[in-house]
């Protein structure tokens, strides 16, 4: 195949010979938006990974392998005659020069400000209520935090983060009233989620981010759960072979190693 002299005209070339009915590769002709929608997701949260880990080289093969899942996707639209690569970055730039006035605006008028313009796309896209516009394949934490920020602009929200632990507490004395009246599944994952929904309406009106205050938790389980299999294997030991309260009093022993205490799977 020809090259041509930029690479994003080299990227789009390539996907179309990927996609040819004929003489391209069978997986990639077989692939629709729904199918591949997931390793583009996987691909947004390995460029996440690579700036997490500070890795400038796999930062780079990451964000290209996620802007080939955009090249895929616009050339799975631009077989069909809807819309095509040059469409979506069209769409985004102009997009950025409405959402910046302050720096595109050329008569001189006050811009509107970043929330006005979201509101007014979102009203020129037939959507109208506070909640519109907030994706619903985002993962549920970040999209809770969406809708708790978009209700508290008009006034549905606590003043006091300490009346949410109220709240907090009244929800996990429901998730106990389920347990206790037979624990039916469907009713205590319901309970659970709305215990759930306000452990993250905590952490944003304290300003916590909640997918980091999670991480930060998963590291620190992790690592404790790590020196207990670390001190039973000094043992000649596993954790299938110790009890409870002996993992639990190596648990502590960990907690003690670190400037923070906590308990038995927890802080």
């Amino acid at each position: 195949m020809d090259h041509p002299s930029r690479p994003i005209d080299r990227l789009l070339a390539l996907m179309a010979r990927l996609r040819h009915p004929e003489q391209g590769c069978p997986w990639d002709r077989e692939q629709n938006w729904a199918s591949i929608a997931p390793y583009t997701i996987e691909e947004a949260y390995e460029v996440a990974d690579a700036i997490a880990r500070d890795d400038v080289a796999a930062l780079k093969e990451e964000l290209g392998d996620l802007l080939f899942q955009v090249v895929f996707h616009a050339r799975i639209a631009e077989e069909s005659g809807r819309f095509d690569f040059d469409a979506v970055a069209t769409a985004i730039a102009d997009k950025m020069v409405r959402r910046h006035p302050h720096l595109f605006a050329a008569d001189g008028t006050p811009p509107p400000g970043w929330e006005e313009i979201k509101q007014a796309e979102r009203a020129a896209a037939g959507g109208n209520g506070v909640l519109d516009g907030i994706a619903r394949a985002l993962p549920p934490l970040t999209r809770a935090v969406k809708l708790q920020r978009r209700a508290a602009r008009v006034g549905f929200d606590w003043d006091d983060p300490r009346a949410i632990l109220a709240k907090l507490e009244e929800e996990a004395g429901e998730v106990v009233a389920e347990l206790d009246t037979g624990a039916d599944p469907d009713r205590v994952e319901d309970e659970v989620g709305d215990l759930l929904f306000v452990c993250v309406n905590l952490a944003r009106k304290l300003a916590i981010d909640p997918d980091r205050a999670l991480a930060r938790a998963n590291e620190k389980f992790e690592r404790r759960f790590r020196h207990i299999e670390a001190a039973l294997r000094a043992e000649g030991r596993d954790p299938a072979a110790a009890s409870l309260d002996e993992m639990e009093a190596l648990w502590q022993a960990a907690k003690r190693l670190e400037p923070k205490a906590g308990g038995a799977g927890g802080g």
